[in-house]
C-alpha cells in the first residue's frame, strides 16, 4: 500500500488544497484534485528520505489555530504600524536558538514565521541551532523570541519530534 500511496496525508493535504484553490466543489475537481494529490507526491517520494510521523494530531490542530489567529492578528498590527507611519518603527533581527532537530520541523518553523505578517525568516546557521528572524518592531527582543518559541517551536517539537 504504502507504494501504490506514498504520503496519504500530503496527499489529502493536496486534495482539499485544490478544492480550494479552484472554490468549487463538484466531481470533475475531486477526481482531478484526487489524481494531483496522488500524482504529486507519488512523483516525488524519491525525495523524502524520510517518512512524517504526526505525533500528537491534537496539538497540530491548536497549533493551525494559533497560527491562523497570528496571521489576523498580525495583518491588523502591521497595517496599524504603517498607519501610524515609518519613523516609529522599530526594526530588528534577533537570533532564536532552536530546540528542534528535524529538518521538517526546522522547516516549518521558519515558513510559520514568514508567514506571519511582521516577521520573516532571514537565515538558518549551518548547524541548524540558530535562527535569525527579522521584525518590523518591537521593543523586546527577547520576549519576541520567548515568544516564537512557546507559540510555535514547542507545538512542532511536540507534534514531529517527541515521542507519545
Amino acid at each position: 500500500m504504502r507504494r501504490l500511496l506514498p504520503h496519504p496525508l500530503l496527499t489529502v493535504s493536496l486534495v482539499l488544497l485544490w478544492l480550494l484553490l479552484v472554490n468549487q466543489l463538484s466531481a470533475g475537481h475531486v477526481v482531478l484534485g484526487a489524481l494531483l494529490g496522488w500524482l504529486i507526491p507519488f512523483a516525488t517520494s524519491s525525495f523524502w528520505p524520510e517518512r512524517i510521523r504526526i505525533r500528537h494530531p491534537l496539538t497540530l490542530l491548536r497549533f493551525l489555530g494559533v497560527f491562523v489567529i497570528d496571521i489576523v492578528r498580525g495583518s491588523f498590527l502591521v497595517a496599524w504600524l504603517i498607519l501610524r507611519g515609518p519613523k516609529r518603527l522599530r526594526p530588528v533581527f534577533v537570533e532564536v536558538p532552536l530546540a528542534l532537530e528535524t529538518d521538517l520541523a526546522i522547516s516549518l518553523l521558519a515558513n510559520t514565521i514568514s508567514l506571519t505578517p511582521g516577521t520573516v525568516s532571514a537565515k538558518l546557521s549551518a548547524d541548524k541551532r540558530t535562527l535569525i528572524v527579522h521584525t518590523i518592531d518591537t521593543g523586546d527582543a527577547a520576549a519576541l523570541v520567548a515568544e516564537i518559541r512557546q507559540r510555535y517551536e514547542a507545538p512542532l517539537k511536540k507534534i514531529f519530534e517527541q515521542e507519545e
